[in-house]
C-alpha cells in the first residue's frame, strides 16, 4: 500500500479487531514501537495528532541514551476533572505536573456552577495549553439558577480556553435541585450552546428518557455531545450512539458488575472507538483496582508504571488526573483490545471534539 494511500484510523481498526488473535501482542507491544513501525506512512493528520500530543516525530532513543524520566507509555486527554475543588488546594502545582508525567498533557477543569466556572477558566489561564476549562451549571446546583447565569456563561464560553458548555444535564438519583428545575435549567444551558456552537458536557444519572426529550428538541442544532462520566445501560447507550453523542468513561469501571452496564458495554464493543473518550472526575472515581470486584484478568492487564501513579498518590478521599492511565488500560482489557490504541483514538477523539488541534 502507498503512503499516500495509508489510513489512520484504518490502522486504529485493524489494531483493535485483530487484538484478539494475538495476547502476545496484548500485553506485550509499546507505545513507542507502534509509533514508529507506523512512522513512515503517517497521513499528515495523523502526524498532526502526534505532534499536538508531544510525541517526537523521530527515532526512538537508542539503548545508550540518557533520560531524566522514564517517558510515558500514553498520551491522554482527560476531558473531565474538578480540579477547582477544595481538594487539589494548594498541591495543584504538583497534581498538574504528575499528570503531565503520567502523559496527561491536556485536562479540561469542569465547571459546575458560575463561580467555579470562573475558576476553570483561571486554573485555564495559569497552565496554558494544558488546562480548558468548561462553563456550565451542574443539575445539583440548579436550584441556584437566577436571571444573570445565562450572560455568565455566554461571557466565559467567548474565552478561548473554555471548550465547551457544562457540566450540565440531569441527576434524578439524587435531585439535589426539584426535577422541574433541572429540566428548565438543563434546557437554557442547551440552547446556549447551540447558538455558540459550543460542546456540549452533559451530566445524567437515572434521567436518560427526560434528558433525551430535552436533546431531541434541539437535535438538529447540537454541537458534539458528550455524556460525561456514563455509567448507564445497554439501551441507555445505544440512544445515545444513535444520536451521534460521545462516551465519556471513567474509574467508575472498577465497581460495576451489572449484567446490563458499562463492563458488559466494553466487552460487546457497543461503544465505537471513535466515539469514546476518557476522564478521571478528579477528585472523584478513584478506580479501586485491588477490590475482589475487579476480575483477575482486569488487575493483571494494568502496568507498573501506570500502578505506581495510582497507588502514589490517589486515594477515595483524592482521585487524580495521573491516574487516568489505568482506566485507559481497564478499557482496553475488557475490549480485548491494546491500551495504545484506546490511548491514541480516545485523545484523537478530545482534540477533534473539542478543537483542541
Amino acid at each position: 500500500m502507498c503512503q499516500s494511500q495509508w489510513n489512520w484510523k484504518a490502522f486504529v481498526n485493524f489494531s483493535y479487531n485483530s487484538s484478539e488473535k494475538s495476547h502476545m501482542f496484548h500485553s506485550s507491544i509499546s507505545i513507542s514501537a507502534l509509533f514508529f513501525t507506523f512512522l513512515p506512512r503517517l497521513s499528515n493528520p495523523a502526524r498532526h495528532v502526534l505532534h499536538v500530543c508531544g510525541m517526537a516525530l523521530s527515532s526512538p532513543r537508542s539503548a545508550g541514551d540518557s533520560a531524566t524520566r522514564t517517558p510515558a507509555t500514553y498520551q491522554l486527554v482527560d476531558i473531565g476533572a474538578n480540579l477547582t475543588s477544595g481538594k487539589f488546594g494548594r498541591e495543584l502545582d504538583q497534581v498538574v505536573e504528575r499528570a503531565k508525567e503520567a502523559g496527561v498533557f491536556k485536562i479540561m477543569v469542569t465547571g459546575s456552577s458560575i463561580e467555579s466556572s470562573k475558576d476553570s477558566l483561571r486554573l485555564s489561564r495559569l497552565y496554558p495549553n494544558h488546562l480548558f476549562s468548561t462553563a456550565g451549571v451542574h443539575p445539583h446546583e440548579a436550584k441556584e439558577w437566577d436571571d444573570t447565569c445565562e450572560a455568565s456563561i455566554e461571557e466565559l464560553a467567548k474565552n478561548p480556553e473554555c471548550v465547551a458548555i457544562g457540566e450540565c444535564g440531569l441527576d434524578f438519583n439524587r435531585n439535589f435541585s426539584p426535577q422541574d428545575v433541572q429540566i428548565e435549567v438543563f434546557d437554557k444551558q442547551v440552547a446556549i450552546a447551540c447558538r455558540l456552537k459550543k460542546p456540549l458536557f452533559v451530566h445524567e444519572r437515572e434521567a436518560s428518557e427526560a434528558l433525551l426529550k430535552v436533546l431531541l428538541k434541539y437535535h438538529a442544532d447540537l454541537p458534539p455531545t458528550v455524556i460525561h462520566c456514563f455509567t448507564g445501560t445497554r439501551a441507555e447507550v445505544k440512544a445515545y450512539l444513535d444520536l451521534g453523542f460521545y462516551i465519556g468513561l471513567t474509574g467508575f469501571l472498577w465497581k460495576d458488575k451489572t449484567p446490563d452496564g458499562v463492563r458488559a458495554i466494553l466487552e460487546e464493543r457497543l461503544i465505537p472507538l471513535d466515539r469514546l473518550l476518557v476522564e478521571t472526575d478528579a477528585p472523584y472515581m478513584f478506580p479501586n483496582i485491588k477490590a475482589s470486584k475487579v476480575p483477575k484478568n482486569i488487575k493483571e492487564a494494568l502496568t507498573e508504571q501506570s500502578l505506581s501513579f495510582l497507588n502514589r498518590y490517589c486515594s477515595f478521599q483524592r482521585n487524580e488526573p495521573c491516574s487516568l492511565p489505568v482506566t485507559v488500560e481497564m478499557i482496553a482489557s475488557y475490549m480485548k483490545t491494546v491500551p495504545q490504541v484506546v490511548a491514541l483514538s480516545t485523545t484523537q477523539n478530545a482534540l477533534k471534539v473539542f478543537g483542541l488541534m
